[in-house]
């Protein structure tokens, strides 16, 4: 008996009997090779339904984002997602913008860049698409219109300070006031300088508290008071400022990727490094089995850290189509984060996602991911980030001149105000997702 009709096969026929069979098996198969052809033809001609999208990750970041993320979305919607992973996206963006051929969808770091775009009607309202409860204030701000343009694919940690495994804490502390044993590097391109931004930020936000912080980073207090001055100073003092040619030398030629190269070698050349987490997948770290501490803790021997500097990878739609539209739900699921951080070994803060255990072997993931999601912690936007462009920019070059010529400090601050009193400029209404008491 056939398995398939439940009735016994039929004897074979004459030829002549079998050959419609054969023809109709012919044109089947020229049919599946004729709807290929179409397939291909119509992805060649773009006709394909298609989603483009600008983003910072390259290399391994770019293959693991594919496989974790665009894959499974392009699988499950026959949408085609045209990806372009460029270091300089806010270059790539802001020319394709000026050409009317800006991408669907944009990743960048800077929610003060996005809130420009949207200040002028580049971007589309995330209203019905996301639910920003699924994020925290700091991470989907509304802006003074009371939407909410952008959200985080992944967050990291800025308030800490790497050292390797087996330094002890009094080696650390001592460490802490010797500038030779701190790993700098401010080269990044285009956007060099932003390392010692970060170390500003960070001490003015660990010495301060948030409300000072916040009133810093939406224009509200200038850069000449005594207290971002001060923040200044005390980054001066800690990396030798103007002091040893050979390490300043050193600090403003080494990309911020190469800072913690000398930690790993023999004999060491430095032995903490601030840096956001994501330098914990440097080779040298890696290899020197890389810890962390609080950076309040370290640099002032406070107790419990009262806020964190925080960053994240930032989504925004300029096109509102079926396509866009989908590929924006499914990079705020929580499926689709959860991929991506546990394959990239980044961290999500969606709501649905858990931080989960800690990796087997590692230190630092489960600790991390907790404190981004801790909600009695306060977390502070990165404040460079999420001021305008041009003075996000002004502030990362002053951060190279001030290293090389800390006596021009006075003369740097005085231009940041000017430049930050310029009329027209986006200032976000809010970087922190609460406020908390300043400094006992």
């Amino acid at each position: 008996m056939s398995a398939r009709t439940g009735h016994a096969p039929a004897a074979p026929g004459p030829p002549s009997a079998r050959r419609p069979a054969r023809t109709l098996t012919v044109l089947a198969s020229c049919l599946v090779l004729v709807a290929t052809a179409v397939v291909v033809g119509v992805r060649a001609l773009g006709q394909e339904p298609t989603v483009t999208l600008l983003a910072n990750w390259t290399g391994q970041d770019e293959r693991n984002f594919r496989e974790a993320v665009i894959e499974p979305f392009e699988r499950k919607y026959r949408i085609h997602v045209d990806y372009q992973g460029s270091n300089a996206e806010s270059q790539v963006l802001g020319a394709d913008v000026e050409a009317g051929t800006p991408p669907d969808l944009v990743v960048l770091t800077g929610p003060g860049e996005l809130a420009e775009y949207a200040r002028q009607k580049h971007l589309v309202a995330l209203d019905g698409l996301v639910d920003r409860e699924d994020f925290g204030t700091s991470w989907a701000t509304p802006l003074a219109d009371g939407h909410v343009y952008w959200f985080p694919l992944k967050a990291d940690l800025k308030s800490i300070v790497w050292y390797p495994a087996g330094v002890g804490e009094q080696q650390r502390r001592q460490a802490v006031r010797d500038p030779a044993r701190w790993c700098l590097g401010m080269g990044s391109g285009a956007t060099s300088g932003w390392p010692g931004t970060d170390w500003i930020e960070d001490i003015l936000l660990q010495r301060y508290g948030p409300d000072v912080y916040a009133r810093w980073a939406r224009g509200d207090l200038p850069w000449r008071s005594k207290q971002v001055k001060g923040a200044w100073t005390t980054w001066g003092g800690l990396v030798g400022a103007g002091g040893d040619e050979d390490l300043v030398r050193r600090a403003l030629k080494t990309p911020y990727q190469s800072a913690s190269e000398p930690v790993a070698a023999t004999p060491r050349g430095c032995l903490l490094e601030h840096q956001a987490s994501f330098i914990r997948n440097q080779p040298a770290w890696q290899r020197a089995d890389g810890r962390y501490a609080p950076s309040a803790q370290l640099l002032f021997g406070a107790g419990a850290t009262r806020a964190w500097e925080v960053s994240g990878d930032l989504v925004a739609l300029l096109h509102d189509t079926p396509q866009a539209k989908k590929l924006i739900r499914h990079l705020a699921s929580a499926d689709a984060q959860r991929a991506w951080t546990a394959r990239e070994s980044g961290f999500s803060v969606h709501a649905g996602v858990e931080p989960g255990p800690d990796d087997a072997g590692s230190t630092w993931h489960g600790p991390l991911a907790r404190v981004l999601r801790d909600e009695r912690a306060v977390h502070c936007f990165d404040a460079s980030d999420a001021m305008p462009p041009a003075v996000r920019d002004a502030f990362a070059e002053a951060a190279i001149e001030f290293l090389a010529h800390p006596g021009h400090l006075d003369a740097l601050l005085r231009s940041l105000d000017t430049l930050s009193g310029t009329r027209g400029l986006t200032w976000l209404p809010s970087v922190c997702d609460r406020s908390s008491p300043g400094p006992p």
